[in-house]
């Protein structure tokens, strides 16, 4: 079960009208909540658009490659009508190997965004091994790399080595700084996915500090929802994903309202929400 590595990705955000509370010592960037935001609302010419200011305006920060790589998967997942409920709660819609019709453009936009924002935090890192956004830049990165390859060139064992190397740089962040709230979407998406594999196969995927707990996945994630800098609102669609796949339908409902309430123009959250709120009656 490869679901989750969703973190495209496409992951991300901070603006619209939610309030949550980052953590004093961390710095937000209001370009990068502008774009997300227009992310999240799938106006993804828009996030582009001001993704490309924020590159212009520090070409030197890796976060903004980032989220431009973000920004592109998450419109491919949504052309290619990957981002589904249905794909997500069906573990054989998964793994099947029924070939997508991916955009050549687009991928190869993907991965060079990715490699920028790799270099850049690399280098950020030789000079300041502490840093904490570049830290989050090879995690965000990898993650985007694992839900690529996962979900789009349908590889799910080989997305698993950027699976590994995201959720490594996640734990490397949070022991310097316990506080960067986002890293915790990583870590409960990884204990997620341990906890629904077979026990045989969970022994042979070794994540450090991760051993599937179910439990501590929630809570991660609702760190991550709650006082994320970035992730809070793509914490809260892992958190649906979660409750739907456990059959807790109600708080699957309940976050989507507010996903639908603070990201009025995404008709896919709509759209999910109505199905949800059927199954309940």
């Amino acid at each position: 079960m490869f679901l989750n590595r969703r973190r495209f990705v496409c992951s991300l955000w901070a603006g619209g009208r939610v309030a949550w509370a980052a953590p004093a010592s961390v710095a937000i960037n209001p370009l990068i909540q502008k774009a997300l935001a227009r992310m999240y609302n799938c106006d993804f010419a828009t996030a582009d658009r001001i993704l490309d200011q924020q590159i212009q305006n520090q070409p030197e920060d890796p976060l903004g490659y980032c989220f431009r790589a973000a920004s592109i998967l998450f419109s491919e997942l949504d052309r290619l009508m990957i981002l589904e409920g249905e794909f997500f709660s069906d573990d054989k819609r998964i793994i099947e190997k029924k070939k997508l019709q991916a955009d050549p453009e687009a991928r190869r936009r993907f991965f060079e965004f990715v490699e920028m924002g790799r270099r850049r935090a690399q280098t950020r890192l030789a000079a300041k091994p502490d840093d904490l956004d570049s830290l989050f830049g090879l995690s965000i990165t990898a993650g985007l790399v694992t839900d690529y390859v996962g979900l789009i060139d349908r590889k799910q064992l080989g997305s698993l080595q950027y699976a590994k190397e995201s959720h490594a740089y996640a734990v490397r962040l949070l022991k310097l700084d316990p506080t960067f709230t986002d890293a915790y979407m990583t870590t409960g998406l990884t204990e997620y996915l341990l906890g629904s594999v077979p026990f045989f196969v969970r022994w042979f995927l070794k994540f450090d500090g991760a051993d599937g707990d179910k439990n501590r996945a929630v809570h991660n994630l609702e760190l991550a929802a709650t006082s994320g800098r970035y992730l809070g609102p793509f914490a809260k669609i892992l958190l649906c994903i979660i409750h739907l796949r456990e059959k807790r339908n109600a708080q699957c409902e309940r976050l989507l309202r507010e996903l639908v309430r603070d990201f009025p123009d995404n008709p896919l959250l709509r759209k999910e929400l109505t199905k949800v709120s059927a199954l309940r009656n």
